[in-house]
């Protein structure tokens, strides 16, 4: 996500340095930006050489909350006057800058992987978030081209991720339930309602085929979802077990080498409209 976001900046000209505590993931993201426009990122040495004379510093950390405290306690030390943005997919902004002492300048802008490519980013406040650093940052992304959503409420995981991931409950527990293989279910979900998303959202849906009839379907199928308020217990077996998916080779499908490679063009070439290579 940090290589893409930050692509997505050097698009719009402006000047990206970059640091990760992975001396790999960091060279290769450099170079990833710099081969869409020649000298646009340069790599830091440090948090602080990184960060001191930014202007706008994005956070795109593993969704861990002591994770994220700490790194904007860092921040903190080093730069009191720049916009903080969080690319959290799922922490609440006044949970994430609860300890900070700036509180006022930390917002919460969540791109969508690919972030190069997927044009909305969702803007959310903290409680302690001033109103003109959201407007801010809204300005600074719109003039990137990306079409912002504000979230008025500063909720976990934004807009976009509540519904994804009460879908992704829902699969695994029918996958955990035996209604169907993964397989099945992921290619129901795309070759159905997925095909119907990018033209006509969940309740402008409900609004067509009429609501009569949508509280009549929801009266019979809600009382047997999942009402699951942890991860499913086969989500917890498969991690235990060290069955992470793509990454290690198993996880709720099997991946073969390659695997994960073709599946991201896949999904570029879907996000771009563009036929997919023979």
């Amino acid at each position: 996500m940090g290589h893409g976001i930050a692509r997505a900046f050097a698009a719009g000209d402006w000047s990206v340095v970059l640091w990760d505590s992975h001396g790999a993931a960091l060279d290769q993201a450099v170079a990833t930006v710099n081969a869409d426009r020649p000298n646009a990122a340069r790599a830091a040495t440090s948090l602080e050489e990184s960060v001191s004379a930014a202007d706008v510093i994005v956070e795109a950390l593993p969704e861990q909350l002591g994770l994220k405290r700490a790194f904007l306690a860092e921040v903190d030390r080093y730069n009191t006057a720049a916009i903080v943005t969080s690319n959290t997919s799922a922490i609440r902004i006044t949970d994430i800058a609860a300890e900070s002492d700036y509180a006022h300048r930390v917002v919460g802008t969540h791109w969508w992987n690919p972030p190069h490519i997927i044009n909305v980013v969702e803007v959310a406040g903290g409680d302690r978030t001033d109103p003109a650093v959201r407007a801010t940052a809204v300005e600074h992304l719109t003039a990137l081209g990306k079409q912002v959503i504000v979230v008025e409420k500063d909720v976990n995981g934004f807009i976009g991720n509540r519904m994804q991931f009460a879908l992704w409950r829902e699969a695994m527990s029918m996958l955990e339930n035996g209604v169907a293989d993964a397989r099945t279910i992921d290619t129901v979900a795309r070759e159905t309602f997925g095909r119907r998303l990018a033209a006509m959202g969940p309740l402008e849906n409900a609004d067509y085929i009429g609501l009569d009839l949508t509280r009549s379907i929801l009266g019979w199928i809600l009382p047997t979802l999942s009402a699951d308020t942890t991860p499913s217990r086969l989500l917890d077996a498969a991690v235990t077990s060290g069955e992470l998916g793509a990454k290690s080779g198993q996880g709720l499908l099997e991946w073969r080498e390659g695997d994960r490679e073709r599946a991201r063009a896949r999904l570029e070439q879907h996000l771009l409209g563009t036929t997919p290579s023979p």
